[in-house]
């Protein structure tokens, strides 16, 4: 029941409203006696030879305002408390959702997406049936369950009464043992519905390269054997589950046995009369629902707990980056510095980045280039502030960007990625995703000057076709302008480019960057490319190996140098001239 106390911060903010409903129940709960009491009435008068037609139409008034005060108590109490656990439901969920926003990379490297899915939606239906189904089946129980057997005890006969109930708390021990057994395998079950969903998740994702390499078999026999292991957990919930209710029948079949037994001596004695007897068996009838519901709560209580435990892990979790109480939330201007003596990746040894210094005034362009692996996309992550554990500093305007609110750099940094992801939404929704409001003017501006304009109008629906999941309705050269076209929109400070023009062809490249000079003469540029077209016109281009800088100046200095940056070009112009020179 411990479920109970870690959600008490929610039952306190909603006391009067569970309140209202539970009192509602417990009404309810006593209206409920009346009708068996009345018909043991009849039932005497009937016996007697004093049943007249208007006192069997009081009862049936009274049995009217009965039925129709329960229906109304019920609607209160449903409105009341299930309300409440949808409430509920509503907070964590976006309290899951603003959290997974606030985390950090590292974070999402832990927990994949179809595990963090499963957190939003299994585990909070169970956790919002404890607010709901447990709240209600712990008031109705034990609110019918006392004011029965309270009623059986004082209007029928108290030996009746409590020899009938001894066998009541077995109950309490049987439901205690079992749903301790039931929490342990709910849990295990959950993690395995994660795991599947993960598995969804990934193959989905990457149809289309299982489809390229033949592996629709394999993938599907994977697949059935991630549904089999979830089965398998299930049977196991489902095997303590389904042992509840014949606990509870056999104990209640006791009950029902010494009540038979004990009232028909008690009516051959004349110590009661048939119609208590029959009033005292449908009290005892009604305590087959409590009954029942106690194993049921504990089973919701269970369930619930092992969620909320598994919500609670990710919810605990902690970004490793935050702001300072005196971050500053001016936007980031000025020169850029990025000095870093040496960063590794976290739970990793490996020095990555060494003696990597270099600085971009206002309005410059830096080209940064490498080998797979040379340490080009870490710069960017250090940019981003996806890591702040680094010896060294980097700052705009001699100011750190640690110093400053993820707010105020992120929003005036542009990030254009080489594998862009577009949401699932129009051509204008996605151009104009930073600026909702942006005019369709402004968006086909962006759109120009990303070279994506004609290509949009060539569609059937133009700037309202829908892009589909990740983009997958465009080609790449065309996800790769509609982001860069985002970016512009944005007109950030710092604009990344981030391999972003490796799906155009060379034509389109160069039209693209001309555009970017021309309309960021005043703002900084980093462009981090494979192919060396898209840096020739920077400011200072830096070649990275193994983390370290091993060659840096213009275009036309490192060509000179003769070392990697020129065998690199070199090579590249002999891979552009090749059709030619085969054609001739």
């Amino acid at each position: 029941m411990q479920v109970f106390l870690k959600l008490k911060w929610f039952f306190k903010e909603n006391w009067k409203s569970y309140t209202i409903g539970v009192f509602a129940l417990m009404i309810v709960a006593v209206l409920q006696l009346v009708p068996p009491r009345i018909i043991g009435e009849v039932i005497d008068e009937i016996a007697a030879g004093m049943i007249t037609s208007n006192s069997l139409m009081r009862w049936l008034i009274i049995l009217f305002i009965t039925a129709l005060s329960q229906y109304i108590l019920r609607y209160i109490w449903r409105v009341r408390i299930w309300g409440n656990a949808a409430k509920l439901e509503r907070i964590i969920r976006n309290r899951l959702y603003r959290h997974f926003t606030e985390m950090d990379s590292q974070f999402f490297q832990k927990y994949r997406t179809g595990d963090l899915m499963a957190h939003a939606t299994n585990d909070l239906r169970s956790i919002r049936m404890v607010a709901g189904g447990g709240i209600l089946t712990m008031a109705d129980s034990l609110s019918i369950t006392i004011v029965t057997i309270t009623a059986m005890f004082l209007i029928i006969d108290w030996r009746l009464t409590i020899l009938a109930v001894l066998p009541l708390p077995l109950l309490a021990f049987s439901s205690r043992y079992l749903g301790k057994m039931l929490h342990v395998r709910f849990r295990d079950a959950q993690e395995a519905f994660s795991r599947m969903n993960n598995k969804v998740q990934e193959s989905l994702q990457g149809v289309k390269v299982i489809k390229t390499f033949g592996q629709e078999k394999e993938d599907i026999d994977e697949f059935k054997v991630q549904t089999d292991h979830i089965l398998a957990k299930n049977k196991e919930v489902y095997k303590i589950d389904s042992i509840f209710d014949p606990v509870l029948t056999l104990i209640i079949g006791i009950s029902y046995t010494i009540a038979i037994v004990v009232g028909g001596n008690l009516i051959i004695n004349n110590e009661i009369t048939v119609g208590e007897f029959v009033t005292f068996i449908s009290y005892l009838g009604m305590l087959v629902w409590p009954m029942f519901a106690i194993g049921r709560l504990f089973n919701i209580v269970e369930r619930g707990s092992a969620s909320y435990e598994r919500v609670e892990l990710l919810l605990n979790e902690q970004s490793s980056i935050f702001e300072k109480e005196s971050a500053i939330h001016q936007a980031i201007s000025g020169e850029l510095s990025f000095d870093i003596e040496s960063f590794s990746y976290p739970d990793d040894e490996k020095v990555v980045l060494e003696d990597v210094h270099f600085s971009v005034k206002k309005g410059e362009t830096i080209g940064i280039v490498g080998k797979t692996g040379a340490g080009k996309s870490t710069i960017l992550k250090l940019l981003l502030r996806e890591y702040d554990e680094y010896t060294g500093s980097i700052q705009f305007d001699q100011q750190d960007i640690r110093d400053y609110s993820l707010d105020a750099l992120l929003e005036n940094i542009g990030y254009v990625p080489q594998n862009n992801f577009l949401f699932s939404a129009s051509i204008r929704d996605n151009i104009r995703f930073s600026n909702p409001n942006l005019s369709q003017e402004e968006v086909e501006r962006a759109a120009k000057l990303a070279d994506v304009h004609e290509d949009i109008l060539k569609m059937p629906q133009g700037y309202d076709t829908e892009t589909g999941e990740r983009g997958v309705s465009l080609s790449g050269g065309q996800q790769q302008r509609v982001s860069i076209a985002r970016a512009i929109v944005k007109n950030p400070e710092l604009m990344i480019l981030d391999d972003s023009l490796s799906a155009v062809d060379a034509k389109t490249e160069e039209k693209i960057l001309s555009s970017l000079r021309r309309i960021r003469d005043e703002q900084t540029t980093i462009i981090v490319a494979h192919r060396i077209s898209s840096l020739m016109h920077a400011d200072e281009i830096i070649v990275l190996e193994d983390g370290k800088i091993i060659e840096r100046g213009k275009h036309d200095e490192l060509v000179q140098l003769a070392g990697w940056y020129s065998d690199m070009y070199e090579q590249q112009q002999l891979e552009t001239l090749a059709p030619g020179m085969e054609g001739a």
